[in-house]
């Protein structure tokens, strides 16, 4: 593409005042060769926007450069159609971090323009992938979740398919006796609505509604996803078969670990499990749809409570769950199941087992509501009851917590923490024996009925549901609590499988009333998916991103790489190895860009060689100056807005570094760290997201991915006769840009024990 590029410098907010604009200016027009290059205070104004346009207009510009504020300002300003446009952050990471006319600030600027006209020089002119313009949405799973994701995505026009294993809609929703209204003044209940909702579902026409079937196959992609729904049937005991021995191979082949990468390829390629895929339906009822996206509402079923013989249940008749009180509760007058007899006091116990390891502890929160709620069932049809609530924490969010302080109201109604120790039955009442966990003692109470809270467990967890037929396997990703699972702490609705969206009990324990809000939000990002991937487009978090993955299969040593690393499963593969790229899968964080030893993966405006060229511009002083150079990779998802907040903060640091943003930390190629120090670079730091359980990072483990790639450098870095130290790792969270200048001035420190690089100058 032959660009005609305009440079415009911002000299307002104190730019104009802390640098030389014109040296500046000579630096884009005189050695970058760039034609056009002006200097106006704020070009965000209206009046200064339209010079820009003019000169598109006018003069040819396809191609501008806007050095002034962050990127990540006026986005919306400096949008010109048909126009590539690049931004050179003057403002948050050079005169507000550092002194003003000072020699190294004004280095540090003039570098940040040769590495922005060389950016833009280097962006290869692709048209988007837009191949894939199926709208209509796949909605798996019946229940309250599934039946609302289905409503408020019809209700916005898109033709919604639904699909229920069991014989008729509503899931464990018909089952619930009262449900908490979710207005004001909160301190109440009432009958369930879901029959209203089945009516609702079943009376709309955008709605095709699949009862008694299940899911066989979901294949291709966003905006092409091809499906086969079956009739249930044992069909299905087969198919989790064959999915429990792939799970089983893939754990095998993990545990082999080294041994198996000395495998000759194609032997490998052959064992590989996720190749395998079940034969397409042909002796059976079945129908084949495509569609843009899918909510996956699968819903949950109850922990089993076998897992609490100790307390009595199994043994007992009247030691029961609070999913079989909620159906005790559907008939009025609570009845003993022993003996038919009214109840009048019952002891709800919230965590019936913390000693055990118990990977659904966290479900407490549902499990505490539903005790209170249940509670109120049995004041409410017997005035004379008591309720006992024993509990380890007490969770009641939101505006729950006024439904909890009216169940403290009431005087028959005792809550206290404890912990259960054992249950006896002495044939007219059950005893109770609990340590109190406040004051340590322990305590008796006799009730009629003891009611046992389960955890939720996602339905995905042991029964095929979703039957991906991807290289990465058939299951969608899950956490240590058999969830779902993927970074929504930032993406409430994302999975690591772009343009399925969980939803309710399969992503978390959630109410009723949690699951009706949680489903209309993945309804919604389902539409988005699909009107996106349309247009060509991403979805979050680089959402509107118009470029996609291309690989120069010609050199291609199928190595796996790219489809290993890939978070999101954008990429099957040939037998033979060979990637088969799906491109509106794919989430545009250029992890496999930097996974390619070969450097076959490029995108059109983010590429190995683009990069590295903005590396091979920086001037780098001889090693008389005393002037270091240090490059820092850095996420632009955290990381990037930590320095802005530094420079915002007017935090100071070296002068000596150089930002270049990647869209992943996990994107970071070998072969710019190589570049790097052989130009004289004197050390190398990457700054990601924070990874983990507690903070992910963006793109689920690209911070992870880089931190792993860089302890694999010490050859590289022994080639060339260099200090392992010269190269640092780092995570930040978001709002940790106080650290930034005690990391970077460490590092500068580190680098003063070392000689300058000794291939400065070559």
């Amino acid at each position: 593409m032959d660009l005609k590029i305009g440079v415009y410098i911002d000299t307002g907010y104190g730019i104009g005042e802390a640098l030389d604009i014109e040296s500046l200016s000579k630096v884009a027009t005189k050695e970058m060769k760039v034609p056009i290059c002006r200097a106006e205070a704020y070009w965000s104004d209206p009046d200064k926007l339209e010079i820009i346009k003019n000169d598109i207009a006018n003069e040819g510009v396809n191609a501008i450069i806007v050095a002034g504020a962050s990127p990540r300002v006026f986005q919306e300003a400096f949008r010109f159609e048909g126009v590539i446009t690049e931004r050179i952050n003057l403002r948050e990471q050079v005169i507000w971090s550092h002194p003003a006319n000072d020699e190294d600030t004004q280095m540090l600027a003039e570098d940040y323009m040769r590495m922005g006209v060389t950016k833009l020089n280097k962006y290869e002119d692709r048209a988007p992938f837009d191949e894939a313009n199926e709208k209509s949405i796949l909605v798996i799973g019946g229940g309250i979740t599934g039946m609302t994701a289905a409503l408020e995505a019809a209700r916005a026009g898109t033709q919604v398919y639904l699909v229920e294993k069991e014989p008729q809609l509503g899931g464990w929703a018909t089952k619930y006796h009262k449900v908490f209204t979710g207005q004001a003044p909160y301190d109440s209940i009432v009958d369930s609505p879901v029959q209203d909702k089945i009516a609702a579902v079943k009376a709309n026409s955008n709605i095709k509604v699949f009862t008694g079937h299940r899911v066989y196959s979901i294949a291709g992609s966003p905006g092409m996803f091809d499906v086969t729904i079956r009739e249930d049937g044992p069909w299905i005991d087969r198919l989790v078969r064959e999915q429990n021995e792939w799970l089983a191979a893939k754990k095998a082949k993990e545990a082999i670990g080294q041994e198996e990468e000395q495998k000759p390829k194609a032997a490998a390629a052959a064992e590989t499990p996720a190749e395998e895929e079940a034969p397409e339906p042909t002796d059976f009822p079945h129908e084949k749809i495509q569609v843009g996206a899918v909510v996956l509402a699968a819903g949950w079923r109850p922990e089993d409570a076998s897992a609490f013989a100790e307390l009595g249940y199994g043994e007992y008749p009247d030691v029961i769950t609070s999913v079989e009180l909620e159906e005790l509760a559907k008939n009025g007058k609570i009845k003993r199941p022993s003996d038919g007899k009214e109840v009048n006091t019952i002891a709800f116990i919230d965590t019936p087992n913390q000693k055990a390891d118990h990977p659904l502890l966290f479900s407490s929160s549902v499990a505490s509501l539903v005790a209170l709620k249940q509670a109120h069932y049995l004041r409410q049809t017997n005035p004379e009851s008591r309720a006992y609530i024993f509990y380890e924490n007490m969770r009641t969010p939101g505006q729950y917590e006024k439904f909890y302080q009216a169940m403290q109201d009431d005087p028959g109604v005792f809550l206290s923490k404890g912990t259960p120790v054992g249950v006896s039955n002495g044939g007219s009442a059950l005893t109770v024996e609990l340590k109190d966990t406040l004051l340590g003692e322990y305590m008796k109470v006799k009730v009629d009925l003891l009611v046992l809270a389960t955890g939720m467990v996602p339905v995905t967890k042991d029964s095929a549901i979703v039957n991906l037929k991807y290289r990465q396997g058939p299951f969608m990703p899950e956490n240590v609590y058999g969830f779902n699972d993927s970074h929504f702490i930032c993406f409430p609705y994302e999975t690591q499988r772009t343009g399925i969206y969980t939803a309710g009990c399969v992503k978390n324990p959630m109410d009723f009333l949690t699951c009706e809000m949680d489903a209309a939000g993945a309804a919604l990002k389902a539409i988005q998916c699909a009107e996106l991937t349309a247009q060509g487009k991403a979805v979050s978090p680089r959402a509107g991103d118009e470029s996609f993955p291309q690989i120069f299969l010609q050199r291609c040593t199928q190595c796996k790489r790219c489809t290993e690393e890939c978070p999101f499963g954008a990429y099957d593969e040939k037998p033979d190895g060979t990637p088969l790229p799906n491109p509106t899968r794919c989430r545009r964080c250029a992890i496999c860009m930097g996974s390619c030893p070969e450097r076959l993966i490029s995108f059109r405006d983010h590429s190995v060689d683009m990069i590295g060229s903005m590396v091979k511009i920086i001037d780098v002083p001889d090693e008389y100056s005393e002037k270091p150079r240090v490059v820092v990779f850095i996420c632009e998802n955290d990381a990037y807005p930590v320095v802005d907040m530094a420079g915002m903060n007017r935090l100071e640091y070296s002068p000596h570094v150089r930002f270049i943003p990647l869209r992943c930390l996990g994107n970071i190629n070998m072969v710019w760290i190589a570049d790097a120090l052989s130009k004289g670079i004197d050390g190398i730091m990457l700054i990601g997201c924070k990874y983990g359980d507690d903070y992910q990072c963006h793109f689920v483990k690209g911070s992870e991915l880089a931190e792993y790639r860089m302890s694999k450098i010490s050859e590289t870095l022994q080639r060339l006769a260099l200090e392992p130290e010269r190269i640092s790792v780092h995570q930040l969270a978001i709002d940790e840009y106080n650290k930034l200048p005690k990391i970077i001035d460490e590092f500068m420190e580190t680098l003063s024990g070392f000689d300058p690089n000794p291939y400065k100058g070559f």
